[in-house]
């Protein structure tokens, strides 16, 4: 749920400070940020989850924990960024690490020509936490849902932004504050190169992200119990908040475009006006704010900037477009997601065939499939299709796609090898949470850690190690 420091970065147009004048501005952001095939780049963002390795409870942002970690990688190379004297992310330069609600961490991975390069950077990234981790008596697992801790369990950051989203989505829905400090996932990042290109990738990707969902799924166990779930993490975001999450339908709509998108995002309301650092509630939607202004102050391109980071539909738009379904889990499966995606969204005839693979349904049974899938996973049904069939289909889409854009590593290897693991657990219908289950019911929480933790020069490939 990375908000203020993005994976792809681009130049906005003019001043980020001057004053706002009409939606026709606002669709001209997007068209900024177009880009010719050659310049693409995939921005990848790993969330883990931490536990102190003594107790196996959450780990904590103070008492020597996330706060210090950060302290410590500051300390070796990068810029700790702070609220006061509060360390609330790292900045790299184009690689940042970021602390989310509940002191899950994140990756904010840098733009980048391929997965094999994301490769080296996740490798390099996991290798340093571990170290760093280990001598604070932490260890981070690689799955989307705390498996043991309830809400009061977990203290929340100290971050000013969440001081304000806290109360604003605990009225907007019941799971919200799980979302927020129990989930974790793993996102990933894409250049477009028109307005035309970045509506049918939307429509694509929005067209199958239930089925990516379920084939990541990763999160079984809630709060100490298996209550059947494939995704609790996808589960809680059903019930946060209709305004700003979930499906689109009108980018379904054959004349979709950036100002379609401008004119729902300019409808939900703010969560907050940020001057000088600091967060004021807002409560207005942006389309009033622009309009009439709020608390004396004028809607700026920044503004409009922020607002767009507070919306979390499926698949978001930004200079970019970011996919947003998958669970987190393990580094073959945070490589398999940019993977996948890299493979549908970069290739004309995956983008084609992706779209067509689900161009039957209606939004209605869209939105079933939605919530359908946290709890049935590969059993959900897509229409009349079983969605455990389209993920083997879109598993073979992406794959042909990653092969037709024959990025090799230095072993002359393409993008596909990072596909495996899913293609191993989907070929004998399972999904990431079936692992997860399996060491829950043979060893409880230690044996899921075990299992899912990350380690120093671990494996990057196969769901079976």
């Amino acid at each position: 749920m990375s908000q203020e420091h993005q994976s792809l970065r681009v130049p906005t147009r003019g001043d980020s400070e001057r004053i706002l004048g009409g939606p026709e501005e606002l669709a001209e952001h997007f068209l900024a940020a177009c880009k010719p095939p050659q310049a693409r780049r995939v921005g990848t963002e790993q969330e883990k989850i931490g536990l102190w390795r003594s107790t196996l409870q959450p780990v904590s942002y103070e008492n020597g924990g996330v706060r210090e970690l950060i302290e410590r990688f500051a300390r070796e190379s990068g810029t700790a960024i702070r609220e006061g004297d509060v360390p609330i992310a790292l900045d790299r330069g184009a690689l940042q690490i970021t602390i989310e609600p509940g002191a899950q961490l994140e990756l904010s991975g840098a733009p980048l020509a391929t997965v094999h390069e994301f490769r080296d950077e996740l490798a390099g990234h996991l290798d340093e936490t571990v170290e760093r981790s280990e001598e604070l008596g932490i260890v981070w697992i690689g799955v989307g849902f705390q498996p043991q801790a309830s809400l009061d369990d977990v203290p929340w950051v100290p971050k000013r932004r969440y001081g304000v989203m806290r109360p604003y989505l605990a009225g907007r829905g019941t799971r919200a504050h799980e979302m927020m400090k129990l989930t974790a996932t793993v996102q990933a990042n894409f250049d477009y190169g028109s307005e035309e290109e970045a509506g049918r990738m939307m429509r694509a990707a929005m067209g199958v992200t239930s089925i990516v969902t379920a084939m990541c799924a990763n999160s079984p166990i809630r709060m100490g119990r298996d209550e059947g779930w494939a995704s609790a993490r996808a589960a809680a975001w059903l019930d946060t908040d209709p305004d700003r999450c979930g499906l689109l339908p009108f980018v379904f709509e054959p004349d979709f475009g950036f100002r379609r998108y401008v004119e729902w995002a300019l409808d939900v309301p703010m969560f907050f006006l940020r001057r000088e650092g600091h967060y004021h509630p807002a409560g207005v939607t942006f389309r009033r704010f622009m309009a009439e202004g709020l608390m004396g102050q004028r809607a700026t391109l920044s503004d409009w900037e922020t607002h767009l980071t507070t919306l979390f539909p499926e698949v978001r738009l930004k200079h970019y477009l970011e996919v947003r379904g998958a669970d987190s889990g393990p580094a073959w499966l945070t490589l398999a997601v940019p993977a996948l995606w890299k493979g549908i969204l970069y290739d004309a005839q995956a983008l084609e065939a992706t779209e067509a693979l689900t161009r039957g349904l209606e939004i209605g049974e869209r939105e079933r499939l939605r919530r359908e899938v946290p709890f049935a996973g590969l059993s959900a049904m897509a229409g009349a299709r079983r969605v455990l069939d389209l993920a083997r289909e879109l598993l073979a889409i992406a794959s042909g796609g990653l092969r037709r854009q024959a990025a090799l590593d230095g072993d002359g290897r393409d993008e596909t090898r990072y596909l495996g693991g899913l293609e191993e657990l989907v070929a004998a219908g399972r999904c990431p949470a079936d692992l997860v289950r399996d060491a829950w019911r043979g060893g409880g929480l230690g044996a899921v850690v075990e299992r899912f933790r990350f380690r120093a020069g671990g494996s990057l490939y196969s769901a079976g190690e």
